[in-house]
């Protein structure tokens, strides 16, 4: 889940790993960094991969075992499409953001929620998932995730990429705030299709209440309390809170979000469904019916109170939401394809300068340009495989002239019992036809990868 304030010198601190800063770099010309950089522009972009050193933003950070972060990747981080005016990513930025500072405003007139949406995308392992424990242990969720469909892009044994916005969610309440919007980029290895992408970007909103706050409007509610000792958990609540204080904030929570759902699409019809996330207890998904079928919009709850206690904010209750900017532009605007986010076509940008961030878009296609369909066969080592490290070994050779990969045969030998996957990749440039020459280099590229990388056998 998760006017730009200027960040305390401490807390900035705290915001960022402390890395050893870089001065210089120079080109990298052997390795993985080198064979990944495959472009039919023909243009490399800058080497950010060494040999013994990972940099990004100015920073260098030590590669070892646990790095599985690709060039491609790191192509993304500084783009900041979010922050690009009139980007639709920063459109539905905007539009969010003035909805809560026209909504809720302080005791002395101000907005209630600060917004913070430049926060470096490199986190530590314990930031990204609030864990206690040594970040060596914490790094074996590389392969499994206590996050659902969070598998991780790592920068070293301690560092990686921010898989959520919520990795900042402790740093920002134990400064102090108990009101917030967070925004920025966020980094998963995941299937590839018109609709997932390796890198996309989250808004979440955190509101802490304290005893007087939740109660001061309710009758007799300085005879009630937050918390309670001797408490059991169940699904309406957590062990340590009172029913009524979790259902106080709950109705504040979707009061909140239907509100601003309402901004942002109209009147809707809209219901709520018990679900379970990591961080909050109870959990709720947002659905809304929009052009006859319901869609799920954003993923909220009360969050845990061990977060709070261990952020120093252990005398407060409060909910977080989290939702994603590209699946909101995309039915808002009608944006088909979620790699078009990342097009710098003036066909597509121009289609966004407005002069109001209200005012309705339809987005109008570029030509559509014929898709080139590859398959790709082999046999499955012994010792195991996974989709997700092929789908990244695709995107970091094809990169964004991969639409699409998808699992068209999975075989077991009757005799020997060797287990064999056919893949169908689809592959389209977004602003030009793509001729079979260009996609056979890519694609033979992507078997020699996948057998010397992965351990598979071709069957091509």
């Amino acid at each position: 889940m998760r006017l730009r304030l200027l960040l305390l010198p401490s807390l900035r601190s705290k915001l960022h790993p402390p890395p050893r800063h870089c001065c210089s770099s120079s080109p990298i010309t052997n390795g993985v960094a080198s064979r990944r950089r495959f472009s039919t522009e023909g243009s490399a972009p800058r080497p950010v991969i060494g040999p013994d050193s990972v940099e990004v933003l100015g920073y260098s950070y030590p590669r070892d075992d646990f790095t599985n972060v690709t060039p491609k990747i790191l192509e993304k981080v500084g783009r900041n499409l979010h922050n690009q005016s009139h980007h639709p990513l920063w459109l539905i930025k905007e539009r969010i953001k003035a909805h809560f500072y026209s909504s809720y405003m302080g005791r002395w007139g101000n907005p209630l929620f600060s917004v913070h949406d430049n926060l470096s995308p490199v986190v530590t392992v314990e930031q990204n998932f609030d864990r206690s424990e040594d970040p060596i242990n914490s790094v074996s969720i590389i392969h499994s995730s206590p996050v659902a469909e969070c598998l991780p892009l790592v920068v070293s044994r301690a560092t990686m990429l921010r898989a959520h916005t919520s990795a900042h969610q402790s740093d920002l309440v134990r400064s102090g705030l108990d009101a917030f919007l967070l925004a920025g980029d966020v980094y998963r290895r995941d299937e590839i299709d018109a609709s997932h992408y390796p890198v996309f970007h989250q808004m979440e909103g955190v509101r802490l209440f304290s005893n007087h706050e939740l109660f001061s409007q309710v009758k007799d509610g300085h005879q009630l309390s937050l918390f309670e000792s001797g408490g059991r958990r169940t699904p309406q609540k957590q062990e340590t809170h009172t029913l009524e204080a979790v259902k106080l904030v709950e109705f504040n929570l979707k009061q909140t979000l239907t509100r601003l759902i309402t901004n942002l699409f109209g009147d809707l019809e809209v219901r709520w469904v018990d679900c379970y996330f990591p961080f909050t207890h109870p959990s709720f998904e947002m659905e809304v019916r929009f052009h006859g079928d319901w869609l799920e919009v954003l993923g909220c709850g009360v969050m845990e109170q061990e977060l709070l206690n261990s952020a120093g904010a252990g005398n407060k209750l409060g909910w977080a939401f989290g939702l994603g900017l590209e699946r909101l532009a995309m039915v808002l605007y009608s944006i088909p394809d979620i790699r078009l986010f990342w097009s710098q076509d003036e066909r597509f940008l121009k289609q966004f300068r407005v002069q109001d961030i209200h005012q309705p878009i339809c987005f109008q296609p570029l030509s559509k340009y014929p898709p080139l369909h590859n398959d790709i066969s082999f046999w499955l080592p012994d010792d195991g495989f996974t989709e997700n490290d092929f789908y990244e070994l695709v995107r970091s050779v094809g990169g964004d002239l991969v639409e699409k990969v998808s699992l068209v045969d999975d075989f077991t030998h009757p005799k020997t019992g060797r287990r064999s996957h056919c893949y169908r990749i689809v592959y389209r440039h977004m602003e030009r036809t793509l001729t079979q020459q260009e996609v056979a280099v890519v694609h033979g590229q992507i078997q020699q990868d996948a057998e010397s990388e992965l351990g598979v056998q071709g069957r091509y």
